[in-house]
């Protein structure tokens, strides 16, 4: 089932290339249908997951590579737990959002929903991988789609925010396989379930090395500060389907390589350096806070939030207990569903105006009510208003952590009543007021694709706020095991 997940939005990439040019608008029906269906199969997954099994389930297991004398093999091995089966249900979600939101593009049509169609397959690899190897083949798959997608199809310096996100990444990336391979040519392993059962003690270079190298990798994805500054620049220069995937799927990767790799394979690293972990994710919460009070651009807005609500997934795991990790894992699936909406509604926003300066707009409810409507819904669910999915992953994640990291973790409270006041200052600024003349001819979100989009990700953001319970068992159940090994570090 996992494999067929991971393979069905390959099948229509490669099915939307072979078009022919006069049938290329085909392409978006096609790449629909196949990342409609690898939804299905997410959907799939996780009723099906039961969260009191222990270990991985749905596992598809072979032996891939082996490496003969060197006595160890790379395997293909999919496999998801309580942590990584809502990370593959939110994949399939925001794919799917944002196929239905790049239904007017025009440009290379099929080249563009064959990149985006392989974007999600490599995403869903780095999710369901448990073989390091195999989990860095499609963390650095994930660049090219990406890199294409920005630099062909972005806006503004659009060569330039792609190469910069490359960048970044790649030399993340870099330290993270070294890492890798020493942790696995020690233990004579690249399973990670083999790896987090008997964690090394003992490596050709110090294990704090290792970490950090390995944590490198996840924090510049994470982004935390000051490894942060390719986000906005990728964001404002991305498509709007690219930015939602980008804020909705691929800063998760960070949080997951985290709480799957770093802490239970080096738990006892990971104790050690939790206060240098709690600073950052402070520091990251305040920073991109005020940062975000300064924009002007709407989608840098909506970009630099993102660097200081990713800084309450590093809090939570710096608490290294339970509730904190419970508290990163939902604020990753909460922060994809609520950015990915706020990624849309600045989308149709910048399709009808033209412009993303918040000072050259005022009065918009007047003329799009439904997308003025859903937008203040999307900012309060940012906020944390309570009854919405932000609430509930922030709440946890401070309950865990004021134990732990109290200065921490105040600074980080203090960062929920910044984003208060830049997310109804950004609404007060775009929608309120009277109308204006120069927005009269605006239309509100009329074609049944927008309005699918913008009503499955509300459905999720209010579903999870008034009933927490339909995440947090799956949740708990993959935690618990990385806290238990966690703890036992210290």
């Amino acid at each position: 089932m996992l494999t067929l997940f991971l393979l069905l939005p390959l099948a229509g990439a490669v099915l939307a290339l072979i078009l022919p040019k006069e049938r290329e608008q085909d392409a978006k029906w096609i790449a629909l249908v196949f990342s409609g269906l690898a939804f299905a199969v997410s959907i799939l997954v996780f009723v099906r997951f039961d969260p009191s099994v222990e270990g991985y389930q749905f596992v598809d297991r072979f032996e891939w590579i082996r490496a003969g004398d060197a006595g160890f093999s790379v395997q293909y091995a999919l496999g998801v737990d309580g942590l990584s089966a809502p990370l593959v249900l939110l994949l399939g979600l925001l794919s799917v959002v944002s196929v239905l939101i790049s239904f007017g593009v025009e440009l290379r049509v099929k080249e563009y929903f064959a990149w985006l169609l392989l974007l999600e397959t490599a995403v869903a690899g780095v999710f369901m991988s448990l073989d390091l190897i195999q989990f860095f083949v499609f963390w650095e798959l994930e660049l090219l789609p990406m890199y294409l997608l920005i630099s062909i199809w972005g806006s503004g310096r659009k060569e330039y925010s792609a190469m910069k996100f490359l960048l970044y990444t790649i030399t993340g990336s870099a330290f993270m396989l070294v890492g890798f391979l020493v942790l696995g040519l020690q233990a004579g392993t690249f399973d990670i379930a083999q790896l987090t059962a008997n964690p090394p003690d003992d490596a050709l270079v110090p294990l704090a090395v290792i970490f950090w190298a390995i944590m490198l990798a996840f924090l510049v994805k994470l982004p935390v500060f000051p490894v942060h500054t390719w986000l906005p620049d990728a964001h404002t220069d991305a498509p709007t389907a690219v930015s939602v995937m980008l804020a909705g799927v691929l800063l998760k990767m960070g949080g997951y390589g985290i709480l799957r790799i770093a802490l239970p394979i080096l738990p006892e690293q990971a104790q050690d350096f939790r206060v240098v972990l709690a600073a950052l994710a402070g520091f990251s919460v305040i920073y991109g806070a005020v940062i975000t009070l300064r924009q002007q651009d709407l989608k840098r807005l909506v970009a630099y939030s993102s660097v200081s609500h990713m800084g309450y997934v590093l809090l939570g795991v710096s608490a290294m207990g339970a509730v904190g990790f419970s508290g990163a894992a939902l604020q990753m699936f909460t922060h994809g569903t609520i950015t990915g909406l706020l990624f849309v509604m600045v989308g149709l926003i910048y399709d009808r105006t033209h412009t993303r300066e918040i000072g050259e707009m005022s009065g918009l409810i007047h003329r799009m009510p439904l997308i003025g409507t859903v937008m203040l819904l999307a900012g309060l669910a940012s906020l944390g208003l309570p009854g919405m999915s932000g609430f509930v992953a922030e709440l946890t994640t401070f309950l865990g952590t004021f134990d732990a990291h109290p200065a921490a973790t105040i600074a980080a409270i203090f960062g929920v009543v910044l984003s208060a006041g830049y997310i109804l200052w950004m609404v007060e600024r775009i929608f309120h007021g009277p109308p204006t003349e120069r927005w009269a001819h605006l239309p509100d979100a009329t074609a049944w694709w927008e309005r699918t989009a913008m009503g499955a990700l509300v459905l999720f953001i209010l579903a999870i706020g008034i009933y927490p319970a339909l995440i947090t068992e799956a949740v708990e159940s993959g935690i618990a095991p990385i806290a238990a090994i966690v703890e036992a570090g210290a």
